[in-house]
């Protein structure tokens, strides 16, 4: 099995305790549903930042990240099919990037 990395983007906090704990529920039952595949279940990130090789730094970036998990698939194809089951891109809040991760 391959490992991927799903780097999110987008997403919007709760706007209540209710609302978040309905949120929190939707990634816990797709994590437990993913099962020994959640290799790192990973976590939101801070504000992202752009460095270039001119030194120049942007915060924010054009499509910033907003945190990531490391799974394992058989495939990308598989990979990509578990992240179109991610609750930010089923409630249309976000994306999920998939990316295999090459051991080294």
């Amino acid at each position: 099995m391959a490992k991927f990395l799903l780097a999110y983007h987008g997403g919007k906090a709760p706007d209540s305790p209710e609302e978040g704990e309905k949120v929190m529920a939707a990634w816990m039952a797709w994590f437990g549903g993913m099962g020994d595949a959640v290799v790192d279940p990973g976590n939101p990130v801070g504000q992202s930042h752009t460095v270039t090789a001119k030194g120049a730094v942007a915060d924010g970036g054009a499509n910033p990240v907003s945190g990531y998990s490391i799974i394992t698939a058989a495939d990308v194809e598989a990979a990509k099919a578990v992240a179109a089951q991610c609750p930010m891109v089923v409630d249309g809040s976000g994306s999920v990037e998939v990316a295999e991760i090459v051991e080294m």
